[in-house]
């Protein structure tokens, strides 16, 4: 393997509940904690992988309820970036009630 790593981090504009409803949107990335498959799944670190640590802490690390983190498996690169649009699009009305002026 060469250069960058599979594992990309965003934050969803729009608030937590656009962060979980564009991952449940999804269909080629599976909602999952494992990030070492070859498969491409989505994370929530606040709910998932860090669930168990305090919300003060969690802050302190840089976590947020926004965050997802998306590991890209060997799907073919046109088809995850369809289903990426597919949830950004589905979800669009949530981002513009949270945007700030």
């Amino acid at each position: 393997m060469r250069g960058f790593g599979g594992v990309v981090s965003l934050r969803v504009r729009g608030g937590a509940e656009r962060a979980l409803e564009f991952a449940r949107r999804l269909k080629i990335f599976n909602l999952a904690t494992s990030l070492g498959g070859v498969e491409s799944l989505v994370c929530s670190p606040w709910a998932m992988t860090h669930g168990s640590v305090p919300a003060e802490r969690k802050i302190e690390l840089g976590l947020t309820q926004e965050l997802l983190r998306l590991s890209v498996g060997i799907e073919d690169e046109a088809d995850l970036l369809a289903d990426l649009a597919h949830a950004f699009d589905a979800t669009r009305d949530q981002a513009r009630i949270f945007a700030v002026a």
